[in-house]
């Protein structure tokens, strides 16, 4: 058995034809539609990217004990169950933040892997001597400088950090195609931020902007960001990038055919999260709800096994269920603290394999769905708290802890997922409060209101998606004190 996911960042699910968008341009998704069961009610679950990650490869929500950090050392990881079961899994990928202190050894579960450098802020080519100053970037700082010297050794297409990455992908398919018992993983940080794709995307959709470089939308609200003139220019750029990887996709669907890998090889396309474009009057992510542009996302699957194509699924899926399901694939049980579910009973018949989803961020809301409503929980406290940190591997995106969040640690701790390790904490402040006091709880109908632009007051469904949170957070082994930040008084069996 082989098998390969297609991993983007940031793909927007609206914005794709399988989806029902009809400006975009993207043929090779609508191609790939017909070669899979379409998932139409799929959920992240930790946000944003290397939770997601970690959520991948261990099957669990990571998102009440800790935010972003690597996988921690009682983690268990389905590429290393993998590897150490004679299946060799191969990470072919763009993403330079595995390779930052703050994601430093996922890459490290594969039996082999591939870094292409260049994307976004990646500290890859030096030039202290280039004064950027003006014209410049609209990001400020480093990452924005440092993108911009990137692109300078990216002058065109075929040297584009999206290209190089499917050019590596593409051969390890070459090289193995005849070969059996392989996962490959192509992990492209496009369409994510900054929207750099090459000419004959950006072709499709011109635009009369002339302003400096601008490419990378500014996270939050668009009259707080006074940029509300900007979004028309960043949908198109978005759209150019998009264009540009459904290039690529269909780089990899031309392979599948040209090798004959349809009769025995899975594949997965999906995403780790979606991208505000002006959505409820904001951009970007991390600084507002989760609303179903950035929750709800696609996903693309082939089972072999199974052979239904040109279908769609209503189960509710989650980013949890993809390593159980890899797993299965081959013939591999799910460790004791994988809470995901394989989607082989999706994937045969559209038989269900959860009732509810739950979904955040480390110190967010605390989201729960059921597919037709969603629940967003806020703190009860307008200053977070308590809200702690549990963790073993003390690094932030790409920076450790400072000396006095080390100092202030205490602990030992357990909890169901670390396998009798004690773990230590810290205090983790306020985070998002204030997003949460300006939104407070919100309820969805998102089936009648699938832009939710109208929350809905409805106790018999809040007080029925509160108790499916409070199981899904017992089962999670959620730390004590979160029930308590989110005024939960019902507490856990």
């Amino acid at each position: 058995m082989k098998a390969i996911m297609v991993m983007f960042d940031s793909l927007n699910r609206h914005m794709l034809a399988p989806y029902g968008c009809d400006w975009t341009h993207t043929p090779n998704f609508q191609r790939l539609a017909q070669h899979t069961v379409v998932f139409d009610r799929n959920y992240i679950c930790s946000m944003p990217c290397m939770p997601a990650r970690r959520d991948l490869h261990t099957g669990r929500p990571g998102f009440l004990h800790r935010g972003w950090g690597p996988l921690e050392p009682f983690d268990d990881s389905m590429p290393a169950i993998l590897k150490d079961n004679g299946v060799h899994s191969h990470l072919v990928t763009d993403h330079y933040h595995y390779f930052e202190c703050g994601g430093a050894n996922y890459h490290t579960q594969y039996a082999t892997w591939e870094f292409v450098r260049g994307q976004e802020g990646d500290p890859w080519k030096g030039r202290p001597d280039l004064d950027l100053s003006k014209p410049g970037p609209d990001s400020a700082g480093q990452w924005g400088r440092q993108d911009v010297v990137n692109r300078l050794y990216m002058p065109d297409e075929a040297r584009h950090y999206q290209t190089r990455t499917f050019d590596r992908g593409l051969e390890f398919l070459d090289d193995n195609h005849s070969t059996d018992d392989w996962f490959l993983q192509i992990e492209s940080f496009d369409p994510h931020e900054p929207f750099f794709a090459a000419e004959r995307f950006r072709d499709l959709f011109p635009d009369d902007y002339t302003g400096a470089l601008s490419d990378w939308p500014p996270y939050g609200d668009l009259e707080e960001n006074s940029c509300a003139h900007m979004i028309d220019h960043w949908r198109n750029a978005y759209a150019s990038l998009l264009a540009q990887c459904d290039a690529s996709l269909g780089r990899v669907l031309d392979k599948m055919d040209a090798l004959d890998l349809w009769s025995d090889t899975m594949l997965i396309v999906n995403t780790d999260h979606g991208f505000l474009l002006g959505e409820h009057n904001h951009t970007a992510k991390n600084v507002m709800p989760l609303w179903q542009e950035l929750a709800n996302t696609p996903l693309f699957v082939w089972d072999p096994r199974v052979g239904r194509r040109g279908e769609r699924s209503d189960c509710l899926t989650s980013t949890i269920d993809w390593a159980p399901t890899i797993l299965d694939y081959f013939g591999r049980q799910p460790t004791p603290d994988m809470l995901g579910r394989s989607l082989r009973p999706c994937l045969e018949d559209n038989s269900p394999v959860r009732d509810y989803a739950i979904f955040g961020y480390h110190g967010h809301y605390v989201n729960v769905t059921d597919g037709r409503f969603v629940y967003m929980r806020p703190a009860a406290t307008d200053n977070n708290s308590p809200l702690r940190t549990y963790t073993l591997s003390p690094f932030n995106m790409n920076v450790p802890y400072e000396l006095e969040q080390l100092r202030s640690m205490s602990g030992p701790q357990t909890f169901a997922a670390t396998k009798d390790v004690e773990v230590l904490c810290y205090e983790a402040g306020a985070g998002a409060a204030g997003v949460m006091n300006r939104f407070g709880t919100l309820l969805y109908d998102v089936v009648a209101d699938p832009q939710q632009q109208n929350p809905i007051d409805d106790e018999e469904q809040e007080q029925r998606l509160l108790s499916a949170m409070v199981e899904m957070m017992t089962e999670m082994d959620a730390p004590p004190e979160q029930y308590e930040r989110l005024g939960i008084e019902l507490q856990p069996r």
